[in-house]
């Protein structure tokens, strides 16, 4: 039996494991075109031929509709101001709802609220840990207008039944698609599966320009709109010619020049990048097989995961130990690991005190919602099982990750698995 490293016995692994790096020569001699025509951003927050931004952002855009199918693209300057567009080319409002996540990034959730409108958080699937048709429709009201649907960890939710339910209510569906770009539902790629899809261009995502995003749709209604919260509305829609007025208070939510270019570089790294990572997954999965103590992801048929990062299940009644208990043994044997993943959302402090915008609770309570919104611990507790007891998530299947690091992870937990079966 070998000594634990968190017993003063000899670690796994003492080097770090390689850290995701997806620039190279490409993206550099990219950022040098752009400065060299001297132009780092050709935005004009007024109706004229600036007003959909320069070469470079409309290049990108054009790649990205052709990449993903869809009619639509428009790029903003981060996944966040791609969901806050999202929400107000809804036409979301003070005193509607709209059901979010409770296991997620938390712009995911606050996005109604820049509308002054209410998240209301349905639970999520013990297995995909997205939300489904199942905990929507047990959330959906006479003030449902849309639902934001996050793809976490990679993997898309079941969209077929959100989507038919959503139809049948006529609610609009946003996907959150920031950790799933290349993964596929039913044969279509993830971001393209609900009215509205959100990527991040966020640094430490699969792919990257630093910050950004580009949101997606079919709707030429919908892409005309997010246009012009994207860039100033206000000053545009009366030279447009837009007649509806709702929501077009705009924004400068521009991607620069510099910016694209980047991302119009990543985007024809994205299948590979995508195909390692689920490669690894699958490796990985392979070795941890029959490890009683915890369970790996499975997914169904139709199903491609995007891996942003790798969940398993541990189960401290069959370790005899804590998670806190394991998850410090396993890095000490040089395998970082978190804990679960984000406090589900409603527990933090703006949800709790019902204090968002001013000081009398809009939008959770004034006069014109008619609601009444819990956000009470209980309120999600498969999010909170899987958070405070359940999970933990590793950065171990990118491109940069060999076979041999995910053999060095795969040795480290069932070395620590053995120690405690043990004792």
């Amino acid at each position: 039996m070998q000594r634990l490293a968190i017993n003063g016995g000899e670690s796994v692994r003492e080097k770090p494991f390689p850290t995701y790096n997806t620039l190279g020569e490409e993206e550099r001699a990219a950022v040098n075109k752009v400065l060299d025509a001297g132009i780092l951003s050709q935005f004009l927050g007024t109706w004229s031929d600036d007003f959909y931004g320069g070469p470079h952002v409309q290049r990108l855009e054009r790649a990205w509709e052709d990449f993903f199918s869809v009619k639509h693209a428009v790029s903003v300057n981060s996944a966040t101001s791609g969901l806050y567009a999202a929400v107000g080319a809804a036409g979301v409002g003070p005193g509607d709802e709209v059901i979010v996540s409770p296991y997620t990034m938390s712009a995911s959730a606050t996005a109604p609220l820049v509308y002054g409108a209410v998240p209301v958080f349905a639970d999520i699937d013990r297995e995909s840990y997205c939300i489904t048709a199942e905990t929507i429709a047990k959330k959906i009201t006479t003030r449902t207008k849309a639902i934001i649907v996050v793809d976490i960890f990679g993997r898309p939710a079941e969209f077929e039944k959100i989507i038919s339910l959503a139809n049948a209510h006529g609610l609009v569906v946003i996907e959150d698609c920031a950790q799933a770009p290349g993964a596929r539902y039913e044969d279509r790629l993830a971001g393209t599966l609900g009215h509205i899809g959100v990527f991040s261009l966020n640094y430490h995502k699969t792919i990257h320009c630093g910050e950004g995003g580009v949101v997606v749709t079919d709707s030429s209604e919908f892409a005309e709109r997010l246009q012009l919260i994207r860039n100033h509305a206000e000053a545009v829609v009366a030279k447009k010619g837009v007649r509806n007025l709702v929501n077009m208070v705009g924004f400068n939510y521009r991607m620069t020049e510099i910016e694209a270019a980047i991302a119009y570089e990543q985007l024809k790294k994205l299948p590979e990048l995508v195909k390692r990572r689920q490669e690894n997954a699958e490796y990985l999965g392979r070795a941890l097989k029959g490890v009683s103590e915890i369970e790996v992801p499975l997914l169904p048929e139709g199903m491609l995961h995007g891996w942003y990062v790798y969940p398993f299940k541990f189960f401290s009644d069959r370790a005899g130990v804590s998670r806190a208990e394991f998850a410090k043994a396993l890095r000490a044997e040089g395998v970082p690991v978190g804990e679960g993943y984000v406090e589900p959302l409603y527990l933090q402090p703006l949800y709790q005190q019902k204090v968002a915008f001013g000081k009398s609770g809009f939008p959770f309570e004034w006069d014109g919602y008619d609601g009444v919104v819990d956000y009470s611990k209980g309120l999600c507790p498969v999010a909170e099982e899987m958070h405070f007891e359940r999970l933990l998530v590793g950065d171990w299947v990118h491109a940069a990750m060999t076979f041999e690091d995910l053999d060095d992870i795969a040795i480290a937990v069932k070395k620590v698995v053995a120690a405690y079966r043990a004792v």
